[in-house]
């Protein structure tokens, strides 16, 4: 029978998997809301779309859509394309806008 004046042994509580030393970014939709969240904090812009998303050996590369300058009408709005490098942990590795265009200019004009 064990002595119950000794005090208990307790067993390390289990962390959830984003808690525990490997703290990689493993899916895509963790990797947009990480690089939505950094444009929006680095621009002071809120992010329309994530338009690309693609996974690397050292992170992940995130391209996101913002409107930069609002204009009447809304056709005439300056939109921008954003990409974020994230290292595998989540932190920001560089961003730099890639594309700026007027909200109705189609695609290879």
């Amino acid at each position: 029978m064990a002595d119950e004046s000794a005090p208990r042994q307790r067993r390390p509580a289990r962390r959830p998997p984003e808690e525990r030393d490997d703290r990689r970014v493993r899916s895509a939709a963790k990797a947009a809301r990480i690089a939505v969240q950094e444009i929006a904090a680095l621009t002071g812009r809120t992010p329309d779309n994530v338009v690309a998303i693609e996974r690397r050996d050292d992170g992940w590369c995130v391209s996101v859509e913002l409107v930069e300058t609002h204009r009447i009408p809304d056709s005439a709005d300056i939109l921008a394309i954003y990409e974020i490098e994230l290292d595998q942990h989540g932190g920001l590795a560089a961003y730099r806008r890639t594309d700026r265009y007027l909200r109705g200019r189609v695609e290879g004009r």
